[in-house]
């Protein structure tokens, strides 16, 4: 996950359905980050790895639970003209997630693999040759933020979920707002987005009704003259609970 924007004027802009333009090259990055429940505990230490070679770009997002679980996305995407997802890799295991999950995902190929643990313990696999769409956004939805026009009222992108078998969605993103922050003392503004996936065909009519559509995922960033993640809040899987993905400062003995 590349950890993760506005006085939002709602302008007649095109609904952007291709890659994202780059506009802000990714570089090498270290991040630390710290993941909540909703009443504030920590539940997981989480650890962000991005480097560089030529176009291509490999962001490593980790999260370590207290109770041993572990979350773990790789990504990796290319940047010339515009955003490309090359491949994607999802571990979660562990109390911490009802279906353990490792999943990977071939943007050229087509090929998506899962491996999942049912409700009765047995593993199992899903693996299917899907025709996969340039605008793909697995582990780079905050890297997308960063470069979406200012005043873009929209932004569709697809993505594969697990449901645990693979399946292609929407998400869209929508501005919500901004939002008063500090920061050592100075006083910013946050800008904040909504991302919602639409499932779509007969099954997005009837998720709303028998409880099965997710929640959406609430995303805070600074759009500065370097625009950066703030925080998240939503769910890492078919069915977490809400959780918060905050920044965090190192501590010194």
């Amino acid at each position: 996950m590349h950890t993760k924007s506005l006085l939002f004027v709602l302008v007649a802009l095109p609904l952007l359905a291709d890659p994202v333009p780059v506009r802000y090259p990714q570089g090498l990055l270290h991040g630390f980050l710290a993941l909540r429940s909703q009443d504030g505990a920590i539940i997981a230490s989480g650890d962000m790895n991005q480097t560089v070679k030529g176009n291509q770009v490999t962001n490593i997002l980790s999260f370590k639970f207290k109770d041993g679980s572990l979350h773990e996305e790789t990504t990796i995407f290319s940047q010339g003209r515009t955003f490309r997802l090359v491949t994607y890799h999802l571990v979660q295991k562990g109390p911490a997630f009802k279906r353990p999950t490792d999943m990977t995902v071939n943007a050229s190929s087509g090929q998506v693999n899962i491996r999942y643990t049912d409700d009765d313990g047995k593993e199992k696999t899903a693996n299917e040759k899907m025709k996969l769409p340039t605008d793909l956004a697995n582990g780079l939805v905050t890297t997308l933020l960063n470069n979406i026009p200012a005043g873009a009222a929209k932004t569709t992108v697809s993505m594969v979920v697990s449901t645990p078998k693979a399946r292609l969605v929407k998400l869209e993103i929508s501005p919500s707002g901004e939002e008063p922050f500090t920061a050592v003392g100075a006083s910013l503004k946050a800008h904040r987005y909504v991302a919602k996936i639409e499932i779509g065909g007969i099954s997005g009519i009837i998720a709303p009704i028998i409880g099965k559509q997710p929640p959406d995922t609430h995303l805070w960033m600074i759009r500065d003259t370097a625009p950066g993640f703030l925080k998240s809040e939503g769910p890492l899987c078919d069915g977490c609970p809400i959780w918060r993905i905050e920044l965090a400062s190192p501590v010194w003995p």
